[in-house]
C-alpha cells in the first residue's frame, strides 16, 4: 500500500504566483558530474524556456566553480592548495555551504565533516584516481590531516591551518538544488520541484493544486511499501551503501556500512543532504537517538532491509 508523507500545514506565502493554467515545463542539464532537472509551473509572460536554462545552468556552473573537488581552477581547491595560515576571501556559495556543513558537523559530533578530503582522495573519491584500496598508513596520516574543527571561517574569510582538503559533496548538491529554486523564485516562478543529482527542493504547488511528489528510493531487495513525499516548500536528500561508494565515516576513514539507507526531509537542501551523510554512517541506536533529538523527519533503512520512521515523519504521514 502507498503511504503518504505531507507537511501539516500549507505555507500561505508559498501560495503567491499560483496560476492554475500555468503549463508546467522541464529543463534539464549538466552539472557537478551529474544532471539537474527542473519541473515548473511557467504561467504566459514568463521567460522563455531557453532564457531560463540558460540562467539555471549559468547560476549552477558559478556554483561548480566555487565548490567543485574536480576542478582545478575552483575555488576549493584553491583553497586546499594554499599555504599554511593562508586567509582565502571566499564567495557566497562557499561560505553559505560551509554554514550549513559545519552546523551539521557540530550537531552530529562529526559524524558529517567537510573537511575529510584527504581521506576521500585515498579512496579515489576525489579527481585522483588509485591502483588500489588505502592501506592502515595512508588512513592513519589522511585522518590526522583532516577535521572541520581545523577550520576557521570568519564572514568571507576563510583559513588553511595547513594541508587540510574540503570536500563538500556531501552538502553541495542540496545547496545547489535550493540555489537553484531562489533563482526561479526571484524571477517569479515560486511553483517548481528542482533535483541535483537526486536531491530535490519543491516550491508551492503544481498547477492542478497538488504538491510536488517525490518517490522514496528503497536499496535494492527491500520489500518496503512505496513511500511518497509533498515536497511544499521542503527538500529531501537520500544517501545509501547502495549508490555505491561514495561516503567516509570520519570516525574510522572507512566507508559507512551503518544503514542501507538513509532519506531526510528538511526545510534546507543542503542541510537534509549532510544529515544523510551523517545518518548513514551511524550505528543504528545513535542514528534514531539523533533523529529524534534533532527532530529530523527521517527514514532509515538498514541492510537487512528494516525500516525506522522517526517520529517526525510519522507524523506527517498520519
Amino acid at each position: 500500500m502507498l503511504r503518504l508523507a505531507v507537511p501539516t500545514a500549507i505555507a500561505p506565502d508559498s501560495l503567491a504566483g499560483f496560476d492554475p493554467a500555468a503549463p508546467i515545463i522541464t529543463l534539464s542539464g549538466l552539472t557537478m558530474g551529474t544532471r539537474w532537472q527542473v519541473r515548473l509551473a511557467h504561467p504566459a509572460g514568463s521567460a522563455d524556456r531557453a532564457a531560463l536554462h540558460a540562467l539555471i545552468q549559468a547560476r549552477l556552473d558559478r556554483m561548480e566553480r566555487a565548490l567543485s573537488h574536480w576542478q582545478p581552477g575552483s575555488l576549493l581547491m584553491r583553497f586546499n592548495r594554499a599555504a599554511p595560515g593562508t586567509w582565502l576571501h571566499v564567495d557566497e556559495d562557499l561560505a553559505g555551504v560551509l554554514h550549513h556543513a559545519l552546523a551539521v558537523a557540530r550537531a552530529s559530533h562529526s559524524a558529517f565533516d567537510p573537511a575529510i578530503g584527504r581521506l576521500t582522495d585515498a579512496w579515489s573519491l576525489g579527481s585522483r584516481r588509485h591502483s588500489a584500496p588505502p592501506d592502515s598508513a595512508t588512513l592513519a596520516a589522511a585522518s590526522t590531516a583532516s577535521g572541520w574543527q581545523r577550520l576557521i571561517l570568519e564572514h568571507a574569510w576563510l583559513r588553511q591551518p595547513g594541508g587540510l582538503w574540503l570536500d563538500l559533496s556531501g552538502v553541495a548538491k542540496g545547496y545547489a538544488a535550493d540555489a537553484v529554486a531562489d533563482l526561479l523564485a526571484a524571477q517569479g516562478l515560486r511553483h517548481a520541484l528542482v533535483e541535483v543529482g537526486g536531491e530535490c527542493t519543491g516550491r508551492g504547488l503544481r498547477p492542478d493544486g497538488d504538491p510536488w511528489w517525490v518517490d522514496v528510493e528503497s536499496p535494492p531487495g527491500a520489500n518496503l511499501a512505496p513511500l511518497r513525499m509533498a515536497l511544499h516548500q521542503l527538500s529531501t536528500a537520500t544517501s545509501g551503501s547502495y549508490l555505491g561508494l561514495h561516503t567516509i565515516d570520519p570516525a574510522t576513514g572507512q566507508p559507512g556500512r551503518g544503514h542501507g539507507a538513509a532519506t531526510v526531509l528538511h526545510r534546507h537542501g543542503a542541510m537534509a543532504d549532510a544529515w544523510a551523510s551523517a545518518l548513514i554512517v551511524m550505528a543504528p541506536a545513535q542514528a534514531h537517538a539523533v533523529a529524534v533529538r534533532e527532530n529530523l523527519a527521517t527514514r532509515l533503512v538498514d541492510p537487512s532491509g528494516g525500516e525506522w520512521v522517526s517520529p517526525a515523519l510519522a507524523a506527517m504521514m498520519e
